[in-house]
């Protein structure tokens, strides 16, 4: 006689907010993410990390919830999370089987994404979505992405790495070595900063120092780009499930922002502000060139679990060139990451069955290796 009964449940840690510019959008995701999550097979713990650090443990009501608010003070406890045992728990637990099996960050930015927040789960020693500790960081730092990436023969945008010092040391002499080697258009970029904050477009000196002066409120390193009149090209890449096997990588998707662009503003307050193309309407060729390149990026950056590769495509020469990668890209309804999975086979459920589990099956192998001598 078999057993009919349904294998427990996982209960799922979802983590939200965070300390970073980047926090409202961490809770569109995380609310997207736990509308889709099968209530079947997923206990889900949501814990709001606010803009100060603190996790707070939000109650949730029965059912699954049209929508994922801030916790207030009758729904949130200041102690949200405890490790007992070597096993993470919700903090007002002390059942054994209310342990976390496995944590899923739904954040974005500094301080979430960039291996901070990986570093303390790593302590904790729970198994959680998406890349460890060096994946995190190399990838937040769009500087260091790049030259990891030029290394391994893939073309980047020609561009100058600026330091906040330096630049308070000799402004004029860096506005004359930026319209020397990279002339206008530039664009500025903080270095580990997401969703286009900070980042602005100059076509001539006083544009260029105001760009600089932004950038410099969010970040100390920075990265002075040559324009070039390009396409916006994405990929999704998600770990594959079968163990050795190469990652696997979407078809690609467009960005066609309305304005110069795809600031801040285009991506999260103006619905306008850009059309998604996917597919993207490029050639067999490139589209195959691209998504290579993104396979070999995710692996050469130390990714896990998944990722957003983005490119810039030039319209004059037609050359591909890496921009940067999303460690813990966007989950809102509408984020090119799991929509470029959906046109590829993979729908949004499925999506985060196959991130949770990656994450265990990662812990698992993980657990086996021998930590004293």
């Amino acid at each position: 006689m078999t057993d009919s009964k349904s294998p427990p449940k996982l209960r799922v840690a979802l983590l939200y907010g965070g300390r970073s510019t980047e926090h409202e959008i961490s809770l569109e995701s995380a609310t997207s993410v736990l509308q889709n999550l099968d209530p079947t097979r997923y206990d889900v713990l949501p814990v709001y990390i606010d803009q100060h650090g603190a996790f707070h443990r939000q109650a949730l009501p029965s059912g699954a919830p049209a929508t994922l608010s801030l916790p207030t003070e009758s729904t949130r406890s200041a102690e949200a999370l405890s490790v007992r045992n070597g096993q993470l728990f919700a903090a007002d637990s002390g059942d054994r089987n209310a342990a976390i099996d496995v944590v899923m960050p739904i954040v974005h930015g500094p301080l979430c994404e960039d291996g901070s927040l990986q570093g303390l789960l790593e302590l904790a020693d729970v198994p959680y979505v998406g890349s460890r500790v060096l994946g995190s960081a190399l990838c937040m730092d769009k500087e260091v992405a790049k030259r990891l990436v030029r290394a391994e023969g893939i073309a980047v945008v020609p561009y100058l790495t600026l330091r906040g010092p330096d630049y308070e040391q000799s402004s004029v002499a860096w506005h004359e070595r930026i319209e020397r080697e990279l002339g206008y258009p530039a664009f500025v970029k903080p270095a580990t900063l997401g969703s286009s904050v900070g980042v602005s477009r100059a076509t001539n000196r006083a544009e260029l120092s105001a760009g600089i002066e932004l950038a410099l409120r969010y970040d100390d390193k920075l990265l002075v780009e040559k324009g070039i009149r390009a396409r916006e090209i994405e990929y999704a890449v998600l770990a594959a499930e079968e163990l050795g096997a190469p990652p696997e990588v979407s078809v690609p998707g467009e960005i066609v922002a309305r304005e110069d662009f795809y600031s801040f503003e285009r991506k999260y307050l103006d619905a306008a502000g850009a059309e998604l193309t996917i597919p993207a309407a490029i050639d067999d060729a490139t589209a195959q060139q691209g998504r290579e390149a993104a396979r070999k990026i995710f692996l050469t950056l130390e990714c896990d679990g998944l990722a957003r590769v983005d490119f810039f495509l030039d319209r004059d020469s037609g050359a591909l060139y890496f921009n940067e990668v999303n460690s813990l890209p966007g989950f809102t309804a509408i984020s090119m990451y799991p929509k470029l999975w959906a046109a590829s086979g993979v729908g949004y459920s499925e999506l985060l069955n196959r991130l949770i589990a990656d994450a265990v099956r990662r812990q698992r192998r993980r657990s086996k290796l021998q930590r004293q001598r």
